[in-house]
């Protein structure tokens, strides 16, 4: 389910994602340039999506991931509705085959969510109660290269940033503050871990 013509469904974005590149290889530019002009929101969930994955498990990628949420982050707090991301982050990529088992292991749990997932408490997640999200992700963001050989808490880290991205794109405040809980477990298994 879309929430309007222009926003994408979560499915949508990894229909978007299995599409970019070419047979062998997939950079972050194509990836990009499958979005369009689209607003930054779905674009957020990308990085989160492939770090959720056993895609985080290749060395570099983690840390990558959470540059590139960083950009969009801080492009999205200063009110941009386009994506600027420099030449030396956009020409990396991975195989096209990783990336299809990536989102093949994705469609599922996506799945779900986009079916339960529907405007509610909109307002956290406009502005300027979504700056909070924002400044969070940011934060996760920062720390990630600090936690790319810990998989399980940087699979936490994904994920509240995904949880995040989703409940702007989708309006849904409920969502959100699941995203604060998940970053509480998050900065808990950091500190257990550490």
């Amino acid at each position: 389910m879309s929430t309007s013509n222009d926003d994408p469904s979560l499915s949508e974005i990894l229909d978007t994602l299995e599409e970019a590149g070419d047979a062998e290889h997939v950079t972050i530019n194509q990836i990009l340039e499958g979005f369009g002009d689209r607003s930054l929101a779905p674009i957020l969930l990308v990085p989160a999506m492939i770090t959720a994955t056993p895609i985080s498990g290749i060395p570099g990628v983690p840390t990558i991931t959470g540059l590139i949420v960083g950009l969009i982050v801080v492009q999205m707090l200063m009110g941009r509705n386009t994506l600027w991301v420099p030449q030396a982050i956009g020409k990396r990529g991975i195989s096209k085959d990783k990336m299809t088992k990536s989102v093949r292991v994705l469609r599922k749990p996506v799945g779900w969510l986009d079916r339960m997932m529907k405007p509610r408490m909109a307002w956290l997640a406009k502005r300027p109660w979504n700056y909070a999200a924002l400044l969070t992700c940011l934060a996760i963001a920062v720390t990630t290269p600090l936690m790319e050989f810990l998989p399980f808490v940087i699979s936490i880290a994904a994920v509240a940033i995904g949880v995040f991205a989703a409940g702007i794109l989708m309006r849904d405040g409920l969502v959100m503050l699941i995203g604060y809980a998940l970053t509480a477990i998050l900065v808990f298994a950091s500190v257990q871990v550490a």
